[in-house]
């Protein structure tokens, strides 16, 4: 949908609006872009297209003159040197820029401003992941910063003739807007210009649909009545002598968030084998509630401000509580298991909002930015009594359950409805460790990925997704992680699987399991097997935990733990040295002291109750009963690397 261009004005008008009109005229769509992104993302999408327009209409008679600017190939000038093209961008920025404030009396005209919209939101078209990114982005900083960056990107403008707009705009310090506009254009890469010339970002390509019909219908009949009552009242004001004061305590009228359903952006069926980028934004509209505008605003207005609807919030941790700045994303609504639940996605949240029954309502938020074909793969709709229903990706092929304590055990099936709903799956428990179900999924073979892999519900939004790294090959590159679906892995993880209760409530994205080492124990004690199992996070720190198995330990057996490390880079791409030692118990009683190093160290020495220094990655030395020992090793490049800490 088009709005169309003001129309030119009637022979006899003064030429100078004649020229900048005809400028306006020719520019209007790269104005009111410029416009749309200027406005904060709160006042909704379809007021911030309305109201785009209607600045940059109002721009015919609020281009000033003023002093002269350079401004790339001027077409004509106005009295005072101006250049038309700089006063046009002067009269918009000037008339965007008070909204950032927030919502004024002043700026509410007593009459509309054309254009006049009724009956109809419009809003652009949705684009994908790199444009939402970047509308968070320019969210996240004041209107000035956003005017400097647009005049940039957008208009080709040197921070000379950016300085000079900004100035006439009225914003105070125009060399403080350009210098936080610097960063915000090297995050945005060079890259930015073409998002903002993409559909997302064009309010004069708009998509309409109709407002809530039902919702208009009673806001008829209530104005009418209002009207009457307003009538009786005036009425009896004058004959009633006083009156009750207004009261200043808050309306009791309903929370509403800046957007309604229908700005709701939702993805096409086939997107996700289409695009580049597989993961939340790739996830279609699922559920039968997709068109229930009540459950989908009252979300929506959880969203906004839980506290005022008397929705309970629970934030996983490192996550905003704020509302989001743009329409999310409805990747879900629909009924599970009595319970009504809506899925929503910002681009670096998702957000699980429920209605149980009257005045039962919660509402979930966890931030899961940067996500893929894995740790995209399933969100959790619903838990009860120990199990969770899961709504799986559009993505996934097949789906199956196992238990990480029976390596040795086939997946069995696992039921899922068409709408990508599964079937109730056992989480991860609290405590004991009888079992460790986690989900099998295998992608499907439209999308380059098609592979099976775990993920582990642990009461999150999102499952972790298990991973595995094998032992370091003889002469061979360092090993990458990879699905945890082998017997190796799962062996691996059979010996670790009870450790996945520590991980409920920490918002972690993915565990990698990696056996770093292997040495041949004394006493007839078979082969130690080391592992560093890392935690990510979806905020990006990641914790490590290392331990040690042996062969004679029971397929379930837990590994015992020798050292942990918290917010650290190791055993990671970014730290892929490690070393530790542990004090272990022969079968035949005898106590030693074990350290062990991965591939590239060459050296290791201790101190405290052994002392000693030894070529090579692993030793095996006498120690006195349960040792306490500090461990440091040397590099292949010459660099010492000290030992992660052992557990208190």
């Amino acid at each position: 949908m088009h709005l169309r261009s003001p129309r030119r004005p009637a022979r006899g008008a003064r030429p100078p609006v004649l020229e900048v009109e005809s400028v306006l005229v020719e520019q209007y769509g790269d104005l009111v872009r410029l416009a749309h992104l200027l406005l904060p993302a709160a006042l909704g999408r379809h007021r911030r297209v309305v109201l785009a327009h209607s600045l940059v209409q109002r721009a015919l008679t609020g281009a000033r003159p003023g002093p002269g600017a350079r401004v790339p190939h001027p077409r004509t000038k106005r009295p005072g040197g101006v250049p038309v093209e700089q006063a046009l961008l002067v009269a918009v920025v000037r008339g965007a820029l008070p909204y950032d404030h927030g919502p004024r009396r002043h700026l509410i005209p007593l009459l509309p401003r054309l254009p006049l919209v009724v009956g109809l939101r419009l809003f652009p078209r949705s684009g994908g992941g790199g444009e939402l990114a970047l509308a968070q982005r320019l969210s996240g900083v004041p209107a000035a910063c956003r005017a400097a960056f647009l005049l940039r990107s957008m208009h080709g403008l040197d921070d000379e003739a950016v300085h000079e707009v900004l100035a006439g705009a009225g914003v105070p310090d125009p060399d403080a807007a350009l210098r936080a506009a610097d960063p915000l254009g090297e995050s945005a890469g060079p890259v930015a210009a073409a998002l903002l010339a993409s559909p997302e970002f064009n309010a004069c390509a708009l998509q309409a649909s109709p407002t809530d019909l039902l919702r208009r219908r009673r806001r008829v009949r209530l104005g009418l009545a209002a009207a009457v009552c307003s009538i009786a009242g005036a009425g009896l004001a004058v004959t009633l002598p006083g009156g009750p004061a207004p009261s200043d305590g808050t309306p009791a009228y309903a929370v509403r968030a800046a957007y309604g359903p229908a700005d709701l952006p939702r993805t096409g069926d086939t997107v996700w084998d289409n695009t580049s980028r597989v993961d939340f934004t790739a996830w279609p509209a699922r559920g039968s509630r997709l068109h229930d505008e009540a459950l989908l605003g009252r979300a929506l207005s959880a969203w906004a401000r839980p506290a005022r609807t008397g929705t309970r919030l629970t934030l996983a941790p490192g996550t905003r509580p704020d509302a989001p700045v743009t329409a999310p994303r409805l990747l879900y609504a629909g009924e599970v298991g009595g319970t009504a639940v809506v899925l929503l996605y910002d681009g670096e949240r998702l957000a699980r909002y429920d209605e149980s029954g009257p005045g039962r309502t919660s509402l979930s938020v966890a931030g899961v930015d940067e996500g893929d074909v894995t740790s995209a793969a399933a969100v959790a709709l619903i838990a009860s009594q120990g199990s969770a229903r899961y709504l799986l990706a559009p993505w996934v092929a097949e789906a199956q359950t196992r238990d990480l304590l029976r390596p040795d055990v086939l997946a069995r099936p696992l039921a899922v409805a068409k709408d990508g709903v599964t079937a109730p799956v056992p989480e991860i428990p609290a405590g004991g460790c009888a079992s460790r179900p986690v989900l099998q999924l295998r992608s499907s073979e439209r999308i380059a990925e098609h592979h099976a892999f775990l993920l582990a519900g642990v009461g999150d939004l999102s499952p972790v997704h298990l991973t595995y790294t094998p032992l370091p090959g003889h002469g061979n590159p360092p090993r990458q992680p990879r699905e945890a679906t082998g017997g190796p892995a799962l062996v691996a993880w059979a010996h670790q699987a009870c450790g996945l209760t520590s991980l409920r409530g920490a918002g972690v994205r993915a565990v990698n399991a990696w056996d770093f080492a292997e040495q041949g124990l004394p006493d007839d004690g078979g082969q130690a097997v080391w592992t560093c199992a890392r935690a990510d996070s979806w905020r990006g720190p990641g914790d490590v935990t290392v331990g040690l198995r042996t062969t004679r330990d029971a397929p379930a057996e837990q590994m015992r733990t020798v050292a942990r490390a918290r917010s650290t880079a190791a055993c990671s791409r970014f730290g892929q040295h490690v070393v530790a030692a542990a004090g272990w118990r022969s079968p035949r009683g005898h106590w030693f002291v074990l350290a062990a190093g991965s591939r590239a160290v060459t050296a290791l020495r201790l101190t405290g109750d052994v002392t000693a220094a030894r070529d090579g990655r692993t030793l095996a030395l006498p120690a006195p009963e349960r040792p306490h020992v500090t461990v440091r090793a040397r590099l292949a490049t010459g660099q010492d690397l000290d030992g992660l800490n052992q557990p208190g």
